[in-house]
């Protein structure tokens, strides 16, 4: 199957404890282009997430955006240092001593000291958030696909059409050029017998040049070449996969072809039609930019 390099996707994860939402666009390019914009508490799964998209994503600039919202609220967990706590009552007694007051701590001014009580937030499981993470990412990348391939099947259709339209410029071209050098024969005898009025013609000079004019505007190689080009475009299009950059090479050897046509073309009708066989390629070599 065909992939357009522009698609859509997005999904989401919800539990009792958070939400994760994945959205993810791409339009056009050269290579894999992948761009995250994520929470920083999601910064460690980086490469995890280029790799899964990897799987699913050849080519285009696509973009990432995950947003996470916590729905808990006892993420924060109480600690107390008794070692600390206990450093400072035995310095407490030792001032009690050395001055002769009285030891007047409480547990609540204790408390109070630094570091012996302290807010901490509860470890995340680094593990579970993965699987949800990644489980989430892996779902709005198999529909980010599923957009790429229905656009792919509407681009191959209109691309086979625009082959089949190439073919049918080429048949007129090939039936056109043997009428070409036959007019060209007809022309070249009549001015000819008007220059020399009653002489005879000389045929094998006439053959000669007729020989000489159907070499320079001989387009039978180019037209082989341009039908080959045509069909491997079909075969490629039909096998499917990441044929994108394949295509775009074959579409510069079309236009080349029909370059080399219209450069040799001295009829008017030919001359035409090898025009709109260059806009017909170009407008080929512009879809197939939108390839996986």
């Amino acid at each position: 199957m065909i992939k357009s390099m522009t698609g859509f996707g997005r999904y989401e994860t919800v539990t009792d404890e958070y939400k994760i939402s994945v959205e993810m666009k791409a339009v056009n390019h050269r290579y894999l282009d992948l761009s995250i914009k994520m929470p920083k508490k999601f910064n460690f799964f980086e490469a995890g997430i280029r790799n899964l998209l990897k799987n699913y994503i050849q080519r285009g600039k696509v973009d990432v955006f995950i947003s996470y919202e916590d729905y808990t609220e006892n993420k924060l967990c109480l600690k107390y240092n008794s070692a600390l706590a206990a450093e400072y009552m035995d310095y407490f007694a030792k001032i009690e001593a050395q001055f002769g007051i009285e030891n007047d701590i409480k547990v609540s001014t204790l408390a109070k000291f630094p570091e012996v009580l302290t807010m901490d937030e509860v470890p995340e499981d680094v593990d579970q958030m993965w699987k949800f993470l990644s489980e989430t990412v892996e779902e709005a990348a198999k529909q980010f696909v599923d957009t790429r391939v229905t656009e792919g099947e509407t681009l191959k259709s209109d691309l086979m059409k625009k082959l089949d339209y190439m073919t049918e410029i080429l048949d007129f071209i090939e039936e056109r050029s043997p009428k070409i050098l036959m007019e060209y024969r007809t022309k070249l005898e009549d001015k000819v017998r008007e220059l020399l009025e009653s002489a005879s013609i000389d045929e094998g000079r006439i053959a000669t040049e007729v020989t000489i004019f159907a070499d320079k505007i001989c387009v039978d190689e180019e037209t082989v070449r341009l039908r080959s080009h045509i069909e491997n475009t079909r075969t490629e299009l039909e096998a499917g996969g990441s044929v994108g950059r394949k295509l775009d090479f074959i579409a510069q050897e079309m236009n080349r072809e029909a370059n080399t046509i219209l450069s040799k073309a001295n009829d008017l009708e030919i001359s035409d039609k090898a025009i709109i066989l260059k806009t017909e390629i170009e407008k080929v070599r512009e879809q197939i930019q939108n390839i996986e």
